[in-house]
């Protein structure tokens, strides 16, 4: 444990604290001092006793205001986060369906090109029996009509 001496209100007061703790100790005690003299030299000097408590007073109330700024936050933050959740689900659920999109028309795609091969190599196929059929034709209309 640390000692420390603190003046307040003009009086030393000898404070212990735990080690490393003595910057923190004197800060406090500093600002506590601030706030009662502040108050005596408003109020006047209406008691010790009576200082004490209104500036005990002021510093709770300054540390509840505090606390329900801090829980408010926390509250906006949470709301926050729950947002930023539904958000990234929303985005992920795009991502998903987009992709399902992406990968049917791909398989249309690909569907396609088989269709369009299929197509081509059955007018192949016609073009062929046709050329052949108009040879055979031609054939036969030389064997029946030899040119002379």
């Amino acid at each position: 444990m640390a000692n420390v001496n603190i003046k307040f209100n003009g009086k030393d007061f000898l404070l212990s604290c735990d080690d490393g703790q003595e910057e923190h100790l004197e800060e406090l005690s500093q600002h506590l001092n601030q706030k009662f003299n502040d108050l005596k030299n408003n109020l006047g000097n209406i008691g010790e006793n009576k200082l004490l408590l209104i500036t005990s007073i002021k510093i709770m109330d300054e540390y509840f205001e505090t606390k329900k700024k801090i829980n408010e936050k926390k509250k906006e933050l949470e709301n926050l986060s729950s947002r930023f959740k539904e958000l990234k689900t929303l985005v992920y659920e795009y991502k998903e369906k987009k992709e399902t999109e992406i990968n049917n028309l791909n398989f249309e795609q690909n569907n396609f090109k088989k269709e369009i091969e299929k197509t081509r190599e059955d007018y192949e196929k016609i073009i062929e029996n046709a050329t052949d059929q108009i040879e055979e034709f031609v054939k036969k209309t030389n064997l029946e009509n030899p040119i002379q």
